[in-house]
This record gives C-alpha cells, structure tokens and sequence, in this order.
C-alpha cells in the first residue's frame, strides 16, 4: 500500500543527514505492550537493573514505554532471544521485543517518507517495527487503510502509518490490535523514534 506523492522517499541529500554507513556497537531494544492502559506494568529501573545484571553494557532507558539503548556486538536477532528471556526468567514478564542496530535505526529513519518530517501538525505518524518471523509485507497485507485518513508504507523491517490529525479517530490503525499479527510489532510514535537515533547518534561519539 502506497500513500500519495507528498509522501516520496526522502532524496539522497536527505538520507545524506542519517548516513547509511553509520556504524557503532549501539543497539536499541524495543519492548512491547508495556506500560500500555494499566498493562504490562514495568518501571524503568527495574528494566536496566536486570539487564545491567545479565551483562548488558552502557543500559539507558527512554520515557516508560520499553525503549533501551545499550552497547553489544552481537547481532540484533541474537539480542532479541537473549532480552526476552531475561524479561521472562528475571521479571515474570514474557515480553516480545525487537532489536535494532544504530544503522539499522539510521536507515528506518533515512528511509521514511517526506510527511513524517515536516508535517507534524497535519499526520500523526508511527513506525510499525516488525519482529520475527513475522514480514513487512506480512504486516502490509493485513493493514486496512481508511481512503483520505490513512497511509501506509513498507520499509526495511518497519511499516510507517500516517493517519490525518483531524480525523485520527477514523483511522483504521486500531483494527490491528484483533489481528495476530499485532503481537508480533512493536509501535512507536515518529517523535519518540527520531528522539532514539539521535541519542544512538550521541552514545556512538561519545565513544570514539
């Protein structure tokens, strides 16, 4: 599913600003579902309390949503298993979550379309950060799409989701939550995403 031609990739200049040659051994974890309408309750400190204990280095928590940026080597999908089963032995708490590599964060970003950008006031937009074995184009063959209220775009692990602010109750983004599919993202608004790269970005020269 495709948005309108406001919405083109951002040209090469653009994807310039991220650097898709970003590299450092920062990653980002995304928790899911926690902290949601009185659900899945985790404070913060706990979260890095337990990862700084299982070996995780240079543990930061981002607002109470599930967002932790930490340093490893090791590969994201490696990370996931590993977190997951921290949460589940250490906190009762059998959370899915997706992690993402600084680069990989850089590329989400670099690759969204224009009107996540600049026009705040006119969208509210999410990033639909997908978390195997389920596909982006899994995830897109089940997004509904109500005609002059959503948009929706496929990118490298992460579906974006523009929905018009004036109409945002209409938006069939909530139908997502009654698919299976949904246990399987984890969603994140535009402003909380671009927040994260930039302390990705911070953390990675603060170690060079």
């Amino acid at each position: 599913m495709q948005g309108d031609e406001t919405a083109a990739l951002k040209s090469a200049p653009e994807q310039a600003r991220y650097g898709e040659t970003v590299s450092s051994d920062m990653r980002l974890a995304l928790l899911r579902g926690i902290n949601v309408g009185g659900k899945s309750s985790l404070p913060m400190a706990d979260l890095r309390r337990v990862l700084n204990e299982a070996g995780f280095e240079d543990v930061v928590t981002y607002i109470q949503s599930g967002n932790v940026i930490f340093r490893s080597s090791q590969n994201p999908s490696d990370l996931e298993a590993q977190i997951e089963e921290v949460l589940a032995t250490e906190l009762d708490m059998p959370i899915k979550v997706a992690v993402r590599s600084h680069e990989q964060l850089a590329k989400s970003v670099a690759d969204a379309p224009n009107l996540f950008t600049p026009s705040k006031d006119t969208y509210h937009c999410d990033a639909l950060f997908v978390r195997s074995p389920l596909s982006v184009d899994q995830l897109m063959s089940v997004v509904e799409l109500r005609e002059g209220v959503d948009q929706a775009w496929s990118g490298d692990g992460v579906a974006y989701f523009a929905r018009r602010s004036d109409q945002r109750t209409k938006s069939k983004l909530s139908k997502l939550v009654a698919r299976p599919e949904y246990k399987l993202i984890t969603v994140r608004n535009w402003n909380t995403v671009t927040k994260l790269l930039a302390m990705l970005d911070e953390a990675a020269a603060n170690q060079r």
